[in-house]
C-alpha cells in the first residue's frame, strides 16, 4: 500500500525529499535511517516551471536527481488532470492520485515586500493558487490529502483587506469537499538550525478521509493555546469574499493556528514548547581550506557590511516624490553560530555586500556562506544543487525559494501513520 503523490511546483525538490527521502532514508537522520512513514509516499508526478527565466534552473536540477519519467516541466496553465491521470494508467500505477503537495509561489507574499505593495492573489505569481484550484476541480477523485505551504504573511495579505487571500483559499476548498488545518511553523523551534517561519496548510477530503477535523499537524506540532479560539464562519460566495473580507481591518482574523470545517473557522494563537536542536554552528564547513577565496570577505567588505547590519535612520524618496524616513535595527554581526541562523532569502548569494546576507566568523576570517551550507540549513543533502553551469548565486537562489525538509518529514510522519491505522483500504 503507497499514497500516489503529485509535487507541484517542485523547486529542487524539497517536498519529495521530505516524503521519500532517499532511497527511503530521512533528511533528519541525515539520510543516515529510514523514515518513519509505515505508509510510503510515492511522486508519480511533478511540475517545475519559472515563468519569468528563459533558462529552467530549478528543473534542470530537479530532472538531474529524479528524472523526466512523470515530470512536466512547463507551465502548470497547461497541466491538467486528464495528463496525470493518463500518466498513471500508462505506467501501471494503481489506484488514483492521493496526495497533492505544493510550496506555490510566494513572491506576492514575500518578507522581501511591505505589506502595502503586496499584490496578493492578483499578482502574476499569487493567482498560481488559482491552477491549484483548477486541477483539484478537474479531478473525479479528488486527492484524499493536501500539503501546501507558503510564507505566514498569506494569513494577513493585503493590507487593506487582512486575511482575504487565506479566506478566499478556505472558500474554495470549502466547496471542493475539504476541511482544513494550518499551523505556522518556526523550524527551529523544531530542532533545526534555521529560523524560518512558514505557513503549513494540511486539507483532507471529507469523501475519503473524514468529514471532521484530525488535528494531524498538533500530533505533529503539539502546542499549548495562547488565547481563546475565535470564531467566524465565512459568510457568501468567493466574490463576495474577495470583495468584503477584512476590509479596513489592521489585524487578520486569521491566527496562526487554525482550522476550518463546512465554513467555520476556528484559529487561535499558541504556544510551543522550544526544542533545543542545532544551530548554525553545527552546520558550517570546518576546514578552511575547503572554503574557496570568494567566500572570504575583504577588509572594504567587511567595513560596507558593519555598516549595513548597523542600521540606522535613511531618508527615501517616493516615485511621486514624497520624502520619507526609513529606520532599520541592528543586526548582529558576524551571525552567531551559537543560535540556529536566520532565514535564509533569495539573495543570499554574491559577493556585493548584503544587510539580509549571513557573514561568519571562521578562524581569523569573516565570511559568507557556501551553497553547500545553504543546502545543509534547509536540510537537502550536500551538493544537491549542483550542475551544469550553475552558478553560487543560482544555488543559493534555489534554497531561498526551498523549505526545510525535516518539517514536511514530519507532516508526512503523521498522515502516512493515520491512513495505515484508519485506512479501510
Amino acid at each position: 500500500m503507497k499514497l500516489n503523490v503529485v509535487e507541484l511546483f517542485a523547486g529542487v525538490g524539497g517536498f519529495r525529499l521530505g516524503l521519500e527521502g532517499i532511497d527511503g532514508k530521512s533528511s533528519t537522520s541525515g539520510y543516515s535511517r529510514k523514515l518513519n512513514t509505515p505508509v510510503p509516499f510515492q511522486i508519480v508526478y511533478s511540475n517545475q516551471f519559472e515563468p519569468s527565466t528563459k533558462r529552467q534552473h530549478a528543473n534542470e536540477v530537479y530532472e538531474e536527481r529524479f528524472g523526466k519519467n512523470g515530470h512536466f516541466g512547463k507551465s502548470i496553465e497547461d497541466l491538467s488532470a486528464n495528463r496525470i491521470e493518463t500518466h498513471l494508467k500508462e505506467n501501471n500505477i494503481e489506484g488514483f492520485v492521493d496526495v497533492l503537495v505544493g510550496g506555490f509561489p510566494c513572491q506576492d507574499y514575500s518578507v522581501a515586500t511591505t505589506l502595502r505593495n503586496s499584490k496578493g492573489l492578483k499578482g502574476d505569481k499569487g493567482i498560481l493558487w488559482f491552477q491549484i484550484e483548477r486541477l483539484l476541480s478537474e479531478f473525479e477523485v479528488k486527492p484524499k490529502f493536501l500539503i501546501l505551504e507558503n510564507v505566514d504573511r498569506l494569513l494577513k495579505s493585503p493590507a487593506k483587506q487582512r486575511g482575504r487571500d487565506f479566506a478566499v483559499m478556505l472558500k474554495h476548498l470549502e466547496a471542493l469537499g475539504y476541511i482544513v488545518e494550518w499551523k505556522v511553523i518556526n523550524s527551529a523551534e523544531w530542532g533545526f538550525p534555521q529560523r524560518r517561519k512558514r505557513v503549513f496548510i494540511l486539507a483532507y477530503h471529507m469523501d475519503s478521509v473524514s468529514k471532521e477535523y484530525l488535528g494531524l499537524l498538533d500530533i505533529a506540532f503539539p502546542s499549548t493555546l495562547d488565547t481563546e479560539a475565535h470564531t467566524f464562519e465565512l459568510e457568501g460566495d468567493e466574490a463576495t469574499i474577495s470583495r468584503s473580507f477584512g476590509v479596513d481591518k489592521k489585524i487578520s482574523d486569521f491566527k496562526i493556528d487554525g482550522y476550518m470545517v463546512d465554513g467555520t473557522v476556528f484559529t487561535q494563537k499558541c504556544k510551543y514548547a522550544e526544542k533545543r536542536g542545532k544551530v548554525l554552528g553545527d552546520i558550517i564547513e570546518r576546514d578552511l581550506k575547503k572554503i574557496p577565496s570568494e567566500f572570504i570577505l575583504s577588509a572594504e567588505d567587511n567595513s560596507i557590511f558593519e555598516t549595513l547590519k548597523g542600521g540606522g535612520t535613511k531618508i527615501r524618496t517616493t516615485s511621486t516624490g514624497h520624502t520619507y524616513k526609513y529606520s532599520e535595527g541592528s543586526m548582529s554581526y558576524p551571525d552567531s553560530l551559537d543560535k540556529p541562523s536566520r532565514t535564509i532569502i533569495t539573495g543570499e548569494g554574491g559577493k556585493t555586500p548584503s544587510r539580509f546576507k549571513h557573514v561568519i566568523q571562521h578562524a581569523k576570517v569573516r565570511r559568507r556562506l557556501m551553497p553547500l551550507e545553504l543546502e545543509r540549513l534547509n536540510g537537502f543533502p550536500d551538493g544537491w544543487t549542483e550542475g551544469d553551469s550553475l552558478t553560487d548565486t543560482k544555488r543559493a537562489f534555489f534554497m531561498g525559494n526551498a523549505l526545510v525538509v525535516g518539517i514536511v518529514e514530519m507532516i508526512g510522519a503523521v498522515v502516512s501513520n493515520w491512513w495505515k491505522e484508519n485506512s479501510k483500504h
